[in-house]
């Protein structure tokens, strides 16, 4: 069938043309295919079953399905930092987003550094265990939007075969629709009206936006770091971070990330919500709003392009994240601390008359350090043992990738 890679740019402008008089994108379509078929003898004997028994549901729902396929799949065509998306489409994108960070955790592991919570100082964790943790929700979030399969029909205009089985009764028709459908490579869905419910459709950009809002997460957690000075970022010869300040390397590529994301997020957020109503049999509401499927897509995938370039540039201060921890240390504590022990019989009551007499600790403190106890400081070490089965073989959500 080489009229099938013969379909071009110039073969889009005709079906435009036909539309502006069918006022109809679909049945443009079907003229103009059988304007290429009624070329070809064989064809040509068959022409008026081009469309047979097709509502345009039945073409665009197929459509639909692969084209997010391939959007999901497809590797980048074009390269470069700049010059595409870095990584290929949505998965390999996640999947290069997902690598950059864990590669952060595993090369942060051990740079202690002070957390916040509530926007205060709290108790030390490393920075790796904190990139740690967004690599984890990025890769539960993309093995969700990787499970998702595209669905499809070719069931006629209220979905009961009825043009078909009055034209050939003896057909079993929707083993026929089945089996054309899955060799698209989409899963036949058995149950439709006029149209595919769309569903599929809301529960892949559900776990889309899911994965993009962790990332705005990472994202604003890592302008924050960079604001409390944890990190440096690379200066690219020939940039300018502002028209008035030449002094500043602003962090743009998180801040254009965190746009996109919002964007994006927006986009597909009303289609989550739109297309899985649909009044009655249908209704054409969801029409104009599947014109908008890359359009989600394409926002998020320059997010993750940005936050890569944002990954790219930076350094790591380790000497400002001591300092912060530094910042309400005791002078020597370790030598005061051998001091008072070595030797003697340690109790919880001299242990805390230790601490009441350390100078330069505020009072709150103290009282923090009065309330420990050698049975109650292990953090979630029990928590994390009870959940090994769950994590062995890669991860819950995870394929052990990372």
């Amino acid at each position: 069938m080489g009229w099938r890679t013969r379909f071009c740019a110039s073969s889009g402008a005709l079906v435009k043309e036909v539309e502006r008089t069918t006022n109809h994108d679909v049945k443009a379509v079907e003229y103009v295919l059988k304007r290429r078929f009624a070329q070809d003898a064989e064809l040509a004997r068959v022409l008026e079953f081009t469309h047979f028994a097709c509502t345009s549901e039945d073409i665009n729902n197929l459509a639909h399905g692969l084209m997010l396929n391939e959007a999901m799949q497809q590797q980048a065509r074009c390269g470069g930092e700049r010059g595409g998306v870095a990584g290929g489409w949505v998965l390999p994108a996640m999947d290069k987003v997902i690598s950059e960070v864990a590669r952060l955790a595993q090369e942060y592991a051990d740079v202690s550094m002070l957390s916040r919570t509530h926007g205060q100082t709290a108790s030390p964790t490393t920075m790796g265990k904190e990139m740690a943790v967004f690599a984890y929700r990025l890769q539960r979030q993309r093995d969700a939007a990787a499970a998702v399969q595209m669905m499809g029909k070719m069931a006629g205009a209220v979905g009961n075969y009825n043009a078909h089985i009055s034209a050939y009764p003896d057909v079993d028709w929707q083993a026929v629709a089945e089996g054309f459908v899955t060799s698209l490579g989409l899963k036949f869905n058995p149950y439709v009206t006029q149209i595919e419910p769309h569903d599929c459709i809301a529960e892949l950009f559900g776990a889309i936006v899911r994965f993009n809002n962790v990332l705005l997460d990472f994202d604003r957690d890592l302008w924050s770091y960079i604001s409390l000075g944890y990190f440096k970022q690379r200066t690219i010869a020939g940039e300018v971070g502002s028209s008035t300040m030449p002094h500043k390397v602003n962090p743009i590529d998180f801040e254009n990330s965190e746009g996109n994301l919002g964007l994006g997020n927006a986009v597909m957020d009303h289609l989550i919500h739109k297309l899985p109503i649909s009044r009655w049999q249908r209704d054409l509401t969801d029409s104009t709003v599947l014109r908008n499927l890359g359009v989600g897509i394409g926002h998020s995938l320059l997010a993750y392009s940005s936050t890569l370039r944002g990954i790219s540039k930076l350094q790591l201060d380790a000497d400002r994240l001591h300092s912060d921890l530094d910042a309400y240390g005791v002078e020597e504590p370790y030598e005061k601390l051998k001091a008072f022990t070595r030797g003697q019989r340690v109790t919880q009551a001299s242990m805390q008359q230790f601490v009441r007499d350390l100078d330069g600790l505020p009072a709150e403190a103290k009282e923090e350090l009065a309330r420990l106890t050698p049975w109650g400081y292990v953090g979630n070490a029990a928590d994390q043992a009870r959940a090994l089965p769950r994590h062995l073989g890669g991860g819950a959500g995870g394929n052990g990738k990372h």
